[in-house]
């Protein structure tokens, strides 16, 4: 079966999460294609983890439906092993060592491959002997990845597993990230603040913001669907354009616009949107409260 024709990595539909009062995730729809990889962002709050813990099955929807790989999340244990997750804060145990990790995740995996785990713990420079809490926080990111990948998973799970690593080891979790992915052949959902890492390594894009989907899709699809307008302030009220969000500024409003909106007049500057910016107008219009109409065209296919 292609990847084409397999159910999507991950579909949901009205769903929805309530902690108690709070609401984490409201009646929320979402398909991610396989064969992606996944930039989820969105601020503090958004309901990023509490999509990713659902992914996971380490919690359940109080409404709505969600298919992960075409089946409930943690369904039983062979679907457990075609999911590998990575926490945010990287667990691993500090009193085992590196070796220990890889053979307890040989017990607990059918699927398990020893000599991935094995190599890619010595491209690292993991010390067999070492134990996880002696390592740095780099290294036992490092760790948690390939114990996560050594499963073979059909699809990636990671929760801002690189948000406290400094600037060099992060760069190196992000390109090992990236050759698992190409080795396994894998989907994966990668959960960050950093815009500059989702910008490097994603192809997909979901835009998470007061526990609704604001925007999904194909990055390059997205970029080329929005652009930046420059024009006098009002103009774009008396064109009739509905501007995804507009700052002000010396007499002029810098807007981020959909090209379905039409051509702009001449005279306004029109400018390619950057996916940091395109990010940001989506998070600010959430902010506004002014989302009822969401970019939702792609969280649909």
């Amino acid at each position: 079966m292609t990847q084409e024709s397999s159910p999507p990595a991950l579909h949901a539909e009205g769903l929805t999460r309530r902690y108690g009062s709070r609401l984490a995730l409201a009646d929320c729809d979402l398909r991610i294609p396989r064969g992606r990889v996944v930039g989820l962002v969105g601020p503090n709050g958004a309901g990023k983890s509490t999509l990713l813990q659902l992914a996971c099955g380490l919690i359940t929807p109080t409404a709505g439906t969600l298919r992960v790989l075409g089946d409930r999340p943690g369904a039983d244990a062979a679907h457990l092993a075609r999911v590998g997750f990575v926490a945010q804060d990287t667990p691993v145990y500090a009193a085992l060592t590196v070796a220990d990790h890889l053979r307890m995740g040989a017990r607990l995996n059918p699927s398990w491959d020893p000599d991935l785990a094995r190599r890619r713990v010595a491209q690292v420079g993991l010390p067999p002997a070492q134990r996880a809490g002696r390592l740095s926080g780099g290294q036992r990111a490092q760790l948690a990845l390939t114990i996560a990948a050594a499963k073979r998973p059909e699809l990636l799970i990671l929760d801002e597993p690189a948000a406290a690593l400094d600037p060099l080891a992060r760069d190196g979790f992000l390109r090992n990230l990236m050759e698992f992915v190409d080795e396994l052949g894998a989907t994966a959902v990668l959960s960050s603040h950093l815009l500059g890492d989702v910008e490097r390594v994603c192809d997909h894009l979901v835009v998470l913001a007061a526990g609704r989907v604001q925007l999904a899709g194909d990055v390059a699809d997205l970029l080329a669907r929005h652009r930046r307008l420059v024009a006098p302030r009002g103009a774009l009220d008396r064109l009739g354009v509905t501007p995804v969000h507009v700052a002000s500024a010396d007499g002029y409003d810098h807007a981020v616009v959909r090209t379905a909106d039409g051509p702009p007049p001449p005279e306004w500057t029109v400018e390619p949107v950057r996916l940091e910016e395109l990010v940001l107008a989506y998070l600010g219009r959430a902010t506004d409260g002014s989302a009822g109409a969401v970019e939702r065209a792609e969280a649909h296919r």
